[in-house]
């Protein structure tokens, strides 16, 4: 992960997932009610109201002049944008709603605020502000619905102006109740008097609200419509120009996702996916003469992710789920550009480890697992017959993905010293989270790059003479009580203890993305002191646990002596369950549709610039809009 990339990720933290439509409108309700104390001013009207069981008038003025909008709006926008081709849900939109309630309720509190200390300023004033507060909410609605429903802008203005058009339409239902009530006589009078005769009078504040202002409101939605347009055109612009798709698409996507669980964003994503063969290796440990696999290491030459369940970003279960014995997924040496775009495309990797499985030719004898250096990268292998299991880290140095090119030229430098199927894995079991200027991304030409390969070809010269002995294995499993939000994604904990002549090698697969600093080394100390001769502790790189965090890393959230306990005991039940076993080797490729070369950096580099851009172009178009709509408040 690059530094853009990184910068795109930590973005995830402004995001949240919308919570239930009931609990967004009852907390808008309460919100109005209050708000309607504090800003308005009905004293005058209190006779009218007298005798009637309420709160008071002031709370039910804003209940019924912004709390019921809210809740109309929460149920009639759903239905009314997938009329019109869109994808809100009442979750999103109750919850669009309620942000739009509490911008007129923070207008209206500055309103009610300045016309208590400035005595020149009456309730007039409140209600020009109630003007601008409405016409400002159908903007952002407008805004939402354009980014999320992609629907043109004459069809995206029904949706988004129902909460602006009901909190007018009860205004003006409203203001000629009081009248009808007041006054008596007929209601046609009641309603409409003060669209013939502005010098009319009327009871209450409400006589301050005049056709004028109704006519205003048009004016400033109409303003700010052309404005919200503008904005969308010039931020989408350069991504149509340069990516060939569209930045509402991926923001679509992105919300949907994080705030309703939805596969939208794989749509984005097809669009700018390209082809690409991809390894996928199988080792595979069964009972002698051909009995039940009791283990299957499968390592598809894919990130898994993106985020969440897009794409590959759940491919560790997924993959697990196809496996006979107990599945390792370890994490390939693969990095965003080889995420796969969607979740349809894991079935591919599956079939292709399937096909894999069915050509495996087994044999009883291993050799000795062995550590080799070189440089930073320090390299665990173990042969298999002919085959070789090889993981690779940098700890206690930071390190990130590793570029799938280096991972190819890795696994063909070994393969050159001796061995015949090579099972490469990046044990991304070190990191710093989103700190620092690269990640430790290890790319092509890199001095990192070098020490693995390297690493790899001398790992494969010393297992391709190494003696061999009859092979054990023992695994366990727990699926432990942490979840994702703890950085611990389904899978839980696994480990596989391979035995060879006495000597013992522990496997740990953690399913998370990474590992805090040092964390990799004092578990392997302590299974070190517990007497295993070799450890090594992976992560499958699981993009579950980021679907909200960027960084969720393991030992972020969890206690690391409870973690390091908890690996020791699985370890140790894989030693008790140790039996003679038979292990095989081989690979299939799969044909599957990824990011593509550099598409991730793009991204997330554009994603970045309309951030940055973006943000400082909406406050200038916020301000010259402003602006207009005061001089119009002083024209009219």
């Amino acid at each position: 992960m690059t530094t853009s990339q990184s910068n795109l990720a930590g973005l995830s933290k402004f995001v949240f997932r919308a919570p239930n439509w009931y609990t967004s409108l009852a907390f808008a309700l309460l919100v109005a009610a209050v708000t309607g104390v504090g800003a308005f001013d009905s004293r005058e009207a209190d006779a009218v109201f007298r005798g009637i069981l309420f709160i008071g008038q002031d709370a039910w003025e804003g209940v019924f002049f912004i709390g019921i909008p809210t809740v109309i709006a929460g149920f009639a926008t759903p239905w009314v944008d997938r009329f019109t081709g869109g994808r809100l849900t009442y979750n999103r939109a109750s919850l669009l709603a309620l942000i739009c309630e509490l911008l007129i309720v923070a207008v209206l509190s500055v309103a009610g605020l300045l016309t208590y200390l400035f005595a020149a300023l009456d309730q007039t004033f409140v209600f020009d502000a109630l003007m601008v507060a409405l016409a400002s909410v159908f903007a952002l609605r407008l805004l939402v619905v354009l980014a999320v429903s992609r629907s043109s802008l004459p069809l995206a203005v029904l949706p988004a102006s129902i909460q602006t058009v009901a909190a007018a339409g009860l205004l003006f239902i409203y203001s000629g109740t009081i009248r009808f009530m007041a006054d008596g006589g007929s209601a046609v009078q009641a309603y409409l008097t003060p669209f013939l005769n502005q010098n009319a009078d009327a009871p209450g504040v409400l006589s301050v609200v005049s056709p004028t202002q109704f006519a205003l409101l048009g004016a400033l939605c109409v303003l700010y419509a052309a404005a919200v347009y503008i904005f969308l055109i010039a931020i989408d612009r350069p991504w149509r120009r340069s990516m060939g798709v569209s930045m509402l698409d991926f923001l679509r996507g992105f919300i949907g996702h994080v705030a309703e669980g939805s596969d939208e964003l794989e749509d984005f994503f097809e669009q700018i996916g390209e082809q690409a063969m991809v390894p996928v290796t199988v080792l595979a440990f069964r009972e002698p003469d051909g009995g039940p696999e009791k283990a299957r290491f499968v390592l598809p030459m894919i990130h898994p992710g993106p985020m969440g369940e897009i794409g590959g970003g759940n491919l560790p279960k997924r993959v697990a789920a196809t496996a006979e014995g107990l599945a390792f997924p370890p994490h390939a040496t693969a990095g965003h550009d080889f995420n796969l775009v969607t979740e349809r495309e894991v079935e591919r990797l599956i079939d292709a480890a399937d096909r894999a499985h069915r050509r495996i030719d087994y044999e009883s004898e291993a050799s000795e697992s062995v550590r080799l250096d070189s440089g930073d990268a320090k390299m665990l292998g173990q042969a298999f017959g002919d085959d070789g299991l090889l993981i690779n880290t940098f700890s206690p140095d930071f390190a990130d993905d590793v570029e799938y090119g280096v991972g190819l030229t890795a696994a063909s430098e070994a393969r050159a010293h001796g061995l015949d199927t090579v099972l490469l894995v990046d044990a991304h079991n070190c990191n710093n989270g989103l700190a620092g200027p690269d990640l430790g991304h290890v790319t092509p030409g890199s001095a990192r790059s070098f020490d693995m390969i390297q690493a790899a070809g001398l790992t494969g010269e010393r297992l391709a003479s190494a003696p061999t002995g009859e092979l054990s294995l023992g695994v366990a499993w727990d699926e432990t009580d942490w979840e994702p939000l703890d950085g611990i994604g389904p899978l839980g904990i696994r480990a596989a203890v391979v035995e060879v002549q006495g000597q013992e090698t522990a496997y740990v697969l953690v399913d998370g993305n990474n590992m805090e600093p040092w964390l990799r080394d004092r578990t392997v100390d302590a299974l070190t002191e517990a007497g295993l001769d070799e450890v090594e502790v992976m992560t499958t790189d699981t993009h579950v646990v980021n679907t909200v965090e960027a960084d969720n890393q393991v030992g972020d959230a969890i206690d690391h002596d409870e973690f390091i306990d908890t690996v020791i005991e699985l370890v140790e039940a894989a030693r008790e369950d140790t039996e003679p076993v038979e292990a095989g080797m081989t690979t299939e490729r799969a044909e599957v549709t990824v990011f593509g070369n550099d598409r991730t950096e793009s991204l997330a580099s554009h994603a970045n610039a309309v951030v940055s851009v973006g943000g400082a172009f909406a406050a200038a178009v916020i301000l010259a809009v402003t602006a207009i709509s005061v001089l119009l408040f002083f024209v009219t």
